[in-house]
Parts: structure tokens; sequence; C-alpha cells
């Protein structure tokens, strides 16, 4: 007691009665104890095995609510039904391990030794939460644990999960490489607890550590958006994550930061942290630069427990709480489960370590003791969960193949077949009738709601609109109002986000109009077009690009019928999210057997940026295309469709506002789902000659892969000595140049908007059109750069001219 004399207190001040303030709750219903027992009482609640982190927390009701929760004399009894399912829990997770070790010793597992409770931890946050009436949970985790998690949380059958580590198996469908520790899956159930139906998914993730958080959370902001929950009180996240990679991983700050953001809130998240005190092979004094590795989640001021994960009971304690946290003020929470790892490389700890009870013999034992179970019991409890997975294991035998079907995190039940058959290789026109352009047109240039006051910049800009539909013309911002608006309309919900989206970073969209007298009053017109329309959701971003790309990808995996489109502010901005694009939309379909139709917007053009920030990198995307440059495909009737479905994503570069309309509408008409790059312009924004007339985009149109040469070049072929294929801006600077020199019956110019797949049948037409011309690609960027070495042996592999220049 030596420490009290610091608060000018002596040993003759321990038996002195004290009234205690209203803020504390140690007395239960006593006002005043005894300074002896106010400290023994504080010790029992806060220096036992559960360490909680609250005191930043400015809101003096959750302060409270936390004090409640962990102060009140007893709080934390369990009944015998409590600590027999514990047990049971305990018991599962621990076997589980324990056989795979037998079976697959030399394996790489990703074992939970050491972490055993995270099992039992994870199945108290969900019964607690469906409980008060969650009906889904969408999960994320890392590797370590990850098939006990599938095997006792979400219940996947065992023989699934052990077939898997037979080498010879074939994947059934294209799935490819270490699936078990990758792929996702999705189950509903009965929960026994609670007797609902709760619908479990974990979501497919790469070995990139924390990538996975927000596609997680945009997935849960779907599936909330898709059934009308607002707040968040049906559809919840639950993230896993290791200690090293919690403190190491910037996209974690990147998704707390969404945590309370009106278009990205998923209304608080459970983040359960498997501390075990060791990144891999890495020592934490050389991980990380403060104290805990969940200092990270004070940021967002979410409360923080740590504990002892060798007490089962405290462990399960303070899941229940965090759940009743997330139900009650729908913030995030940490649960930081302190263990160690069993197998590995615990240097120091080893010896310690193998010391070490493990928490299952520790637990049984201290429940054998009370009383609450028997020996007997408790080894039968073992013996029926080890028969369950050996004969889990001879029936994994039998399985010839691996069924990918069964390891999706989002099935779109309906979407591929029609009348049960499969759906046919075709696009219908993407064009719209005259009225329909006309009634878009009239929403985009006008104010759909009474008495709202615009900025005056903003009418002359409504005004010219309203001109330009006079004229049956579209510039860029109206050719993407055009497709925006029928999509709506045909019942397909959108959602566009990223940095300054609503206005467009050059000032060209204006999509959220503001009231000049009305502070926080917004009118998003797009949302005026027709009573039964699907809603228009667009949103600003943080300034993020890795989390927020990876929040939209996870939103356009829930449902295939919406249009989900992140632009960057300038192209080159997507290096930041470059993870979210090399390891989930790039190989999405070959690796997670996934389908995604998310579109990313890159501003691209070499003018004036420097030669970084113009440029949006074409050619990274162009070198992750899975088309082969050396083959000419067979130009069968179904080609073009074929071929977008064979491809891993579609890249463009439009060089009219009325090919970028279509373009948007095919993404959505296709009867499959493929990733989108759009290279978009910054001059052609406003430049007079890139407009398009209505009559592109009328019933019958469609997007043009490739547009040919339609000037005087195309009246007498024969003549034209040269046919330039050029992509995006620089078509307009060639028109011009060739009118100045007086060429335009000589020089043939071809635009290439559709790069990958690449359009083989449309480019052998041109070239054999202007069979006397020599053939240039020409373009802006440097020739290590831009589309040069994608295009060059494809047009090598379609042209068999002796020579082409280049």
């Amino acid at each position: 007691m030596g420490h009290i004399g610091f608060y000018g207190l002596d040993e003759s001040d321990l038996e002195k009665v004290f009234r205690l303030p209203t803020t504390t709750f140690i007395g239960g219903s006593e006002t005043a104890l005894p300074l002896k027992e106010i400290i023994r009482r504080l010790e029992m609640a806060y220096c036992q095995h559960i360490g909680v982190e609250f005191m930043f927390i400015n809101d003096l009701e959750q302060c409270q609510w936390i004090r409640q929760k962990f102060e009140v004399p007893g709080v934390m009894q369990f009944d015998l039904e409590e600590k027999r399912t514990l047990l049971a829990r305990m018991v599962r997770s621990t076997r589980f391990e324990e056989f795979l070790q037998k079976k697959w010793s030399a394996e790489k597992r990703f074992g939970l030794e050491g972490c055993e409770s995270l099992i039992p931890a994870l199945k108290t946050i969900i019964d607690k939460s469906s409980e008060s009436g969650v009906e889904n949970i969408v999960m994320g985790m890392p590797h370590r644990g990850r098939l006990n998690v599938l095997a006792n949380v979400i219940r996947k059958e065992l023989e699934q999960i052990f077939c898997q580590f037979d080498s010879k198996l074939e994947a059934a469908d294209e799935g490819s490489g270490d699936v078990k520790y990758h792929l996702g899956m999705y189950h509903r159930r009965i929960n026994r607890v609670t007797d609902r139906n709760i619908t479990l998914s974990l979501m497919a993730n790469p070995s990139h550590l924390e990538a996975v958080d927000p596609v997680v959370q945009g997935k849960v902001k779907a599936e909330q958006f898709y059934c009308g929950d607002n707040d968040g009180k049906r559809v919840m996240s639950i993230l896993l994550h290791g200690d090293a990679a919690f403190a190491g991983q910037g996209v974690v700050y990147e998704t707390f930061h969404l945590s309370h953001l009106p278009s990205y809130t998923t209304h608080g998240t459970v983040h359960v942290v498997v501390n075990n005190q060791i990144g891999f092979t890495t020592d934490p004094r050389v991980a990380r630069s403060s104290p805990y590795p969940t200092d990270v989640a004070r940021v967002v001021n979410a409360p923080i427990f740590h504990v002892n994960a060798d007490d089962p009971e405290a462990v399960i304690y303070v899941c229940k709480v965090a759940a009743e946290w997330r139900a009650t003020f729908h913030k995030d929470v940490v649960v930081d489960l302190v263990c160690y790892r069993r197998m590995g490389s615990q240097r120091d700890g080893r010896a310690d370590i193998k010391k070490q009870k493990p928490v299952l013999q520790k637990y049984a034992e201290k429940l054998i003791a009370e009383g609450a179970v028997s020996r007997q019991e408790y080894e039968e409890e073992i013996a029926k969960y080890d028969k369950i997975c050996e004969e889990a294991y001879n029936r994994s035998k039998d399985e010839k193949i691996l069924h990918i079907k069964h390891w999706l995190d989002s099935p779109w039940p309906g979407f591929f077949t029609l009348d049960g058959q499969p759906k046919a290789m075709s696009c219908p026109s993407t064009g719209l009738t005259e009225e329909m352009l006309n009634h878009i047109g009239g929403v985009a240039s006008s104010v759909p709601v009474e008495d709202f006051t615009i900025h005056g910049g903003l009418s002359r800009i409504l005004k010219s609109r309203g001109e330009m539909i006079r004229n049956r013309t579209v510039d860029w911002a109206l050719g993407e109002y055009m497709a925006f608006g029928s999509l709506l309309q045909e019942g397909t919900h959108i959602r566009l986000s990223g940095q300054d989206v609503e206005r467009g970073t050059f000032s060209h969209r204006h999509h959220v109009l503001h009231d000049q007298n009305v502070d926080k009053r917004i009118c998003i017109p797009m949302n005026h077009l027709a009573p039964d329309q699907a809603p228009y959701t667009v949103c600003n971003s943080s300034l993020s690009e890795y989390g927020v790309l990876g929040f939209e990808l996870g939103f356009a995996m829930a449902s295939p019928n919406a249009l989900i489109l992140w632009e960057a502010q300038f192209g080159d901005f997507h290096n930041t999210a470059q993870c979210i694009i090399d390891q989930f939309i790039c190989p999405g379909q070959a690796k997670w057997v996934r389908q995604n139709g998310i579109v990313l917007l890159l501003p691209h053009g070499m003018e004036g940026m420097g030669p970084e920030h113009s440029s949006a990198r074409p050619e990274r995307f162009l070198q992750m295309c899975n088309d082969d440059p050396d083959v000419m495909p067979s130009l069968t009737e179904d080609f073009a469709v074929r071929q977008l479905y064979d491809c891993n994503w579609i890249v463009v570069n439009c060089s009219s506002p009325g090919n970028y309309f279509h373009v948007l509408r095919r993404q959505i008409l296709l009867p499959f789902r493929k990733p989108l790059i759009v290279f978009t312009p910054k001059s052609l924004l406003r430049l007079p000659e890139a407009r398009s007339s209505f009559d592109m985009m009328l019933p019958g149109t469609q997007f043009q892969r490739l547009i040919p040469e339609g000037g005087l070049a195309s009246q007498s072929p024969e003549e034209v000595k040269r046919l330039i294929f050029c992509s995006g801006k620089i078509y307009y600077e060639l028109v011009k140049e060739r009118k100045n020199r007086g060429m335009e019956s000589t020089v043939a110019i071809a635009r290439m908007e559709q790069l990958s797949p690449f359009p083989f049948d449309q480019v052998k037409a041109e070239s054999e059109l202007y069979a006397n011309a020599d053939v240039v690609w020409c373009q802006e960027e440097h020739k290590n750069q831009g589309y040069y070495d994608y295009v060059k042996p494809r047009i090598r592999t379609t042209i068999q001219r002796a020579k082409p220049v280049w």
C-alpha cells in the first residue's frame, strides 16, 4: 500500500469510509465504502484479466455505460449453461487445430494455437448481435485461424476444407492457387442460441493483410442499402486483425476514417485483434512505435478492450460488451485478444510457452473443480468432435474435384441464367429514344425543386446545357448524365464516389446543387427523373484512395444490378490504391471466381501537369490484360461480346461523349460483369469539337470499339497514303494538323476507343480498306508508356503487311 502516501494518505486512512462519487459503479447499491475496499474493488475491475481503454472518449454517457459494464460488483457471472457452451466451443476450436496438426503436420496451416478462445469470442459476438436483431454478418480476416473460423463459426462442411489439402485435387471451376487461405464463403443458417436466421459471409482476401477491411465495409454498406437498413440494425461487419498488421498497415486508418462518414458508415464494426505479440517472425519492438497495436483505433474514439485470451470467461464477457456497445451506440469497438503463438518463432518466450498449459486444459480443469462439468462429460465432448473430424476426413477423400461454387462470399442468384438457361452472348443496342434524351436533358439543365436558389455561375452552366439539348448535342458531362439518367429510370442503382465527384474535379459535373440561402440544403436533380426510378448516390469521399476504392469494390460485389463507379481526382492517383487494383480487380475472376462490374474513371492526358501527374498510366492496365497479342482470333458473329466475356477487364479511352454514354450503358446491359477502366479526358470536357449529336445515341446505335475515318479520305481510300491509328484526345490535334497541311484526302485517322479486348476485326477491316497506305500508331505519351507496347504486336498480328511504319 506504499503508493497511498503519494496522495497524502497513510495506513490509518485505509479503514476510513469515503463517499463514492456518482461517476463510479464499484459500490453497487452502496454509496460509501472504506478506502481499503474501494482500492480492492477498483483492482478487481481494472487490474485482472481485462484492461479497458476508454478515458479518451469525450462523451459522458458512453464512458458511464462502459464503467457500469466493468465496475458493478459481480457483473461477470456466468450460469451453468453458458459455461458448458463455452467449454464445448473451446473443445471444437482446440481439437480442430490438433486434427490439422496430426494429419498435415508438414503443411503451412496458419494455425490458431495459442489463441483458441477466438472461436468462442466470435460466436459470442454473433449470438449477442443476433439477439439484438442482426440478420446478416459480413466478416473479413487474415490467414491465421481462417480454417478454424470457416469450420467452427461459419460451419463450412469439414470435408470441403480437408479436401483442399489434397495436392492432386483439381478445381472444377476456374479458381487458381492457394485457395484455402483466400477464398470466402456465404452461409445462411439458424443461430442455435437465438433461434433466428443469420447469414454469415467471410470475404475472399489476398495475402495483403488488412486489404480486405474496406472491401468488407463496402459490401456491408451495400447490403444495408438494398434492404433499407438505414441505421445498421440488421447488417453488420466483424473484422479480424493480426497485431502487427493492425498497427502497420495504413489502410486500417483509412478504413477507420470512413466509419462516420454519411455515405460510407456501416454504423459500427466489431474489430477483433489476435494479438500473439509477433508478426510472422518480427518482434513488436521493431514493428510499431506506440505501446499497443490497437492505438490506431483511438483516432475515432473507439473503446478498446484488452483481454487475456487464456481466460475464456473474460474473453466471452468483453465480446458480449463489445456487441452490446455496437448495438447501443453504433460505433466501432476493438477487442484485443492478448495471447501467444504456440507454434512458431517467439524466441524469448519459447521455453515459457512450452510450460504454458493449453487454454482448453486450464479451463476444463477449472470447470471440473467447480463441478460445472464432470471429467467424463469433458472427455465425451472431445471424443464426439474428434469423431466428426475423422468422418469428414474420410469423406473428403472421395472429393475428386473442388467446387468453387461452395466458396462464394456474395452469390448473385438468378443473374447468370434466364428461364433456367445460361444467358445468350449478346448485348442489345444501348441507344435511347429522342424523347428520353430530351427528358433527361431537361432535368440536367433545370432545378427540379421549388424555392431553391442556385449560384449565379451555375445558372449560366444550366442555361448552356439547355441550349445544347435544343441543338440535339451533348458534351462530356451531358453524355454521362444521359447514361446515368437512363439506367436509373430502368431500375439500376448508381453510386459514384471519389474525391470531388459531386461537382467534378474539373467543374464539369454539378450533380449536387446547393441552396445559396439555406445551409446544407441540397438537390440532386438526377433523383427527380421519374417516380419509380432507382436511387442515385453521388458522394465526395474522404481523401483516401486505397480505402475508398476497396469500399466501392465491396459495394459492387453485393449486387450485379448496380453501376458502381470510382473516379480518381487525377488518373495517377490510382497508384495509392494499387493494391486493390492488382489483387482484387485485375485477377478477380481467375483467383476469386468472382465477377465484378466496378468502373474506374481515370482522368488522363499529357496536359502540362508533368510526366507523372498527367498520366493515368494506361500501360500498367494494358500490361495486366489477359488477351494474347500473337493470335488472331476467329471472327465469329458474337466475337465482340465473346471477347468481353473472356477478358479479365475492359480498358477504354473514349474520344466522344456519345461513345462514353454507350460504354457506361453497355456495362449494365451485358449478360455478365467485368471491371471497366475508362481513361477520361480533361481538355475534351469542354472542347467544342468533342461533342456528340443525339444521332449517335438513338435506338439501334451502340458503343463503337473503333471509330473509322469518316471524312474525305474514306471517299477515295485508294488515294490514301497513310492510315493513322490513335486513341483519345490526340485525335483532335491530328485532325487539326491534317487540315492545316491540306492532307485530308491522303491521310486517314482511325480512333481506337476500346483498347482491350483488342478490336482485331475492325483494325483488319480498316487496314484492308486503305490497302495502299502505310500504317502508323500515334500517341502523345512516351514510347515506353501509353498504348504503344500493347497495340504494336496486336496490329502486327492483324495486318500481315510487309512493312508497317512505327
